[in-house]
């Protein structure tokens, strides 16, 4: 029940975005979110996950090393890849993807349960859940946390409820994924 729940706020707080636009000078806020950067163990991998099966854009690919000025890892004292992927949006539809490659990072002994305090859920609108939710599944070191599921969630303002497909798996990381798709052309 407390995971439909949360679905239902995270989908309320994200279904304005089906049709997104940019908010009007007067409603703006000071600030804005550019991206989520995630700490990933094989950018490989990942880029299986998040590229290949998700079919996000990569529009970022670099090594950064410390000090700049030296040529390879082992010239390094510090070195990183950093992906950027892009969804529809190129404001604040990027995820960054970053593999410690010196000093390599191991990761945490546990991974938090899915939906527990202190974890983030990335939520997508797949125009073909199944399709996608396949090609996710099959990436190495995903876990499916719920099958794709129909629901209801209420409607904005006395509208119509908005009817969806609901999945969440962990990517090969650990982070949790909602993979939604709607069943009806606009909401809001």
């Amino acid at each position: 029940m407390i995971r439909k729940l949360l679905c239902c706020a995270v989908l309320v707080l994200t279904a304005a975005a089906v049709d997104a636009a940019p908010v009007p000078d007067t409603d703006r806020v000071p600030i804005d979110l550019r991206r989520t950067t995630l700490i990933v163990r094989d950018m490989e991998n990942s880029l299986r996950f998040y590229r290949d099966a998700l079919g996000l854009k990569v529009v970022y690919d670099n090594v950064i090393r410390t000090p700049r000025t030296a040529a390879t890892d082992a010239a390094a004292q510090r070195s990183l890849r950093l992906v950027f992927v892009q969804a529809n949006d190129d404001f604040i539809g990027i995820i960054g993807l970053i593999e410690y490659r010196k000093p390599l990072k191991q990761p945490p002994v546990a991974v938090p349960e899915a939906f527990s305090i202190g974890t983030s859920v990335l939520l997508f609108n797949a125009k073909d859940l199944d399709g996608t939710f396949a090609k996710a599944r099959a990436v190495p070191g995903v876990t499916i946390v719920e099958e794709p599921v129909e629901t209801t969630y209420p409607g904005y303002d006395g509208q119509p409820p908005i009817p969806v497909r609901v999945s969440t798996l962990r990517d090969p990381d650990g982070f949790t994924v909602e993979l939604n798709q709607l069943l009806v052309d606009k909401v809001r």
